[in-house]
């Protein structure tokens, strides 16, 4: 069955039950409200004549009832990232996917300064003009809502994302309705999340971890979902943890960071689960909370091509520093780099995963999708390790180790040794240029600053010398991806432009 028939069941059991508080407009949505929402945009959406729907919205009411109003009129959304380059992303995503229609609003076009681009639909002007009849024939599917709901198999495209591009452009990434809801299941049998539960939505529902664990996740147990728009907004957020009591978050580390440190001692009771993803976690975060709030952040690890969530770390079997164990159904492997052939416990490889929440494909690129999956198994361009107790170990994307001299120094580990210089409130970004004899040299990228000169006799001290960035340079700020990672592609630009400002 598809994601948004199991929805309206879940929303048909809890139909009296909170479904949405949307902290920027104050508005709390019932499941049953939520639902009927739904169908007088499907109405609207479904004369549109685009097989696909681009949605453009941040973290709102809004954008889960465009997101599930677009599924029930039979279209498939294709999520906008509008945090940095809207206009090129809308561009970029028409001319990949071939679509016309974008739900978006008019408060966040002016925000992120979007012109009034051809065929786009402003969640506004529609809430603004619902009469009376479309609020009675919505009331009446909802009696029904099944028998009004797009029929869609398991196997169907439910969702069109876009990898992050940090490192080049960006793939348009099929997820399936099974694939999501595989992910889901997995998640809540481990979590046993419940209608109980209240989530705290941060992430934006460009990226698939947000999409899964702020969007379906809660939805599909019957929980609410307390929205914010901007997740940067530490402050305001901190707060409505503490007020809507919430007992799940699921988010960055940048994000969490910004959150603890916003926070007071008790602000934070009301949390069982305070999950992390997307970015590395460090110690320092991670005693950071235990000793503010006396709760373990529990670490996972994913890819947008995987639903995402491939292992974690759960309260019962938890290691710190490992990105977990695989969630049930996920199958993981450590396959040698130069032979292809697995690894045993203990040695690093690239990690292959194989399961339900594996992407159908990437849209309209066969060649990208038979190179990252190969007999069920897809490579996650990822080195990691196995350890004898089942627990994963993410060591550094491939494609950020670079090949000096002969040999081959993971940028991962160079920040890291810069992290522990710097301290946790700078940043860093480690980026290679082409040298004419040694292959490569690495420039670090960093918001501190310290002398070059003094920063480089430390790192001599935790790096071998070949490791050591050749220069140093200072930036006021890094730029940063809409889930708080910093933006690798734009810093290796910048280092390479000599850019520092």
């Amino acid at each position: 069955m598809s994601l948004h028939r199991h929805l309206i069941e879940a929303a048909k059991k809890y139909s009296k039950k909170t479904a949405v508080i949307d902290s920027a407009t104050g508005k709390t949505y019932t499941f049953g409200k939520f639902i009927t929402a739904s169908f007088i945009f499907a109405d609207i959406i479904r004369k549109k004549e685009d097989e696909f729907i681009g949605i453009m919205l941040p973290v709102s009411a809004a954008a889960f009832i465009s997101l599930l109003a677009t599924l029930i009129s039979g279209k498939v959304p294709v999520m906008l990232n509008y945090s940095t380059g809207a206009d090129d992303n809308v561009a970029y995503a028409r001319k990949k996917i071939g679509f016309k229609t974008v739900i978006t609003s008019k408060k966040l076009c002016e925000k992120i300064g979007v012109e009034n681009v051809s065929d786009m639909i402003f969640a506004e002007d529609i809430a603004a003009d619902i009469n009376i009849l479309q609020k009675l024939k919505a009331a009446v599917k909802t009696v029904f809502p099944l028998f009004f709901a797009s029929k869609n198999n398991p196997d169907d495209v439910a969702v069109i994302l876009f990898t992050t591009g940090s490192e080049r452009d960006p793939k348009a990434v099929m997820l399936s309705h099974d694939n999501i809801k595989s992910n889901v299941d997995s998640l809540t049998d481990l979590f046993i999340f419940d209608s109980e539960d209240i989530f705290t939505g941060v992430l934006p529902l460009f990226h698939v971890y947000g999409l899964t664990t702020s969007y379906f996740m809660p939805l599909l147990s019957g929980a609410a979902v307390n929205t914010y728009a901007n997740p940067l907004d530490y402050k305001f957020v901190s707060e409505g943890i503490k007020k809507n009591k919430t007992t799940i978050i699921t988010a960055t580390p940048t994000f969490l960071r910004g959150y603890c440190q916003r926070s007071e001692p008790g602000d934070f009771k009301s949390l069982r689960v305070v999950m992390a993803g997307g970015d590395k976690l460090t110690k320092s975060l991670r005693d950071m909370f235990l000793n503010r709030h006396g709760i373990e952040i529990l670490e996972g690890y994913g890819t947008t091509e995987t639903s995402p969530v491939v292992s974690v770390n759960t309260v019962e079997r938890n290691k710190p520093g490992s990105i977990g164990m695989p969630i049930p159904g996920a199958s993981v492997k450590i396959i040698d780099i130069d032979t292809e052939q697995p690894l045993p416990p203990g040695q690093e490889g690239k990690i292959y995963v194989k399961g339900r929440m594996v992407m159908k494909g990437y849209f309209g690129d066969m060649e990208q999708t038979a190179l990252h999956i190969r007999n069920g198994w897809y490579d996650t361009g990822d080195i990691g390790m196995i350890d004898e107790d089942g627990f994963l170990w993410h060591r550094g994307r491939l494609k950020r180790f670079v090949k000096i001299g002969g040999e081959m120094i993971s940028l991962t580990a160079v920040e890291n040794a810069m992290e522990k210089i710097i301290g946790d409130d700078e940043q860093c970004c480690a980026a290679e240029i082409p040298h004419v004899t040694r292959g490569s040299d690495i420039i670090m990228a960093t918001t501190s600053d310290e002398p070059e000169s003094v920063m480089k006799k430390k790192l001599m001290e935790l790096l071998p010398p070949i490791s050591v960035p050749k220069k140093i340079i200072h930036f006021k700020e890094l730029p940063l991806m809409g889930n708080g990672k910093v933006d690798f592609r734009s810093v290796g630009e910048m280092c390479r432009n000599g850019k520092t400002e």
